[in-house]
């Protein structure tokens, strides 16, 4: 039974889909917060925008399921607005300087597994084949997060924690090995069907 355009507008303003349009509107809003300042207050402000992007990740996923409400968009939108949040607060850290050196490397191993899923995903769904995020991939998703936390809060967290940029690439390394790990876990899945 067809939905009716009332039914569907209703269905994509839920709150789940609210919380990840609002992933979406942190992005230039961690992005234009790094490149107007670099004061020590500007770090936690932009940080405190992220944890609340970061948390909605969770949430909207969460409440969609539990209250019923998933929608075409919001699952379409979802991994967009986590993938835009990660590759944009990257690309800043490496732009800034807080990500160099050789933990550029984790941050392109991060970036290329992103591209490469979504264009596997992309090629499955063609297929009408799914491929189920794995727990590790979700452990996976939580620790980057966390990592690119620590080095938003950079040298403002280096007041409170000493050690905070150490910590921050430390857990950026692991994110990256993870990343291999999931990401070659999505190619073993998709292979079968590429080679067909």
């Amino acid at each position: 039974m067809a939905l009716s355009t009332v039914e569907m507008r209703g269905r994509n303003w839920n709150l789940p889909n609210i919380l990840t349009y609002g992933r979406l509107v942190a992005v230039p809003v961690v992005v234009g917060g790094f490149m107007s300042s670099d004061a020590l207050w500007m770090r936690w402000a932009v940080l405190g925008v992220f944890v609340v992007a970061a948390v909605t990740d969770f949430f909207d996923g969460y409440l969609a399921r539990a209250w019923s409400q998933q929608s075409s968009l919001g699952r379409m939108l979802d991994p967009i607005a986590d993938k835009l949040l990660v590759a944009a607060t990257l690309m800043v850290l490496v732009g800034n300087h807080s990500i160099e050196g050789w933990s550029l490397w984790a941050a392109i191993v991060i970036l290329s597994r992103e591209i490469l899923v979504s264009g596997l995903r992309e090629f499955l769904s063609e297929l009408q084949v799914s491929v189920p995020v794995s727990r590790v991939a979700k452990y996976k998703t939580t620790l980057q997060l966390v990592a690119i936390g620590f080095l938003i809060a950079g040298p403002a967290g280096e007041v409170v924690l000493p050690g905070t940029i150490m910590i921050g690439l430390g857990l950026l390394w692991i994110a990256a090995l993870l990343t291999i790990y999931t990401g070659w876990d999505y190619m073993k899945a998709g292979l079968r069907y590429i080679m067909e």
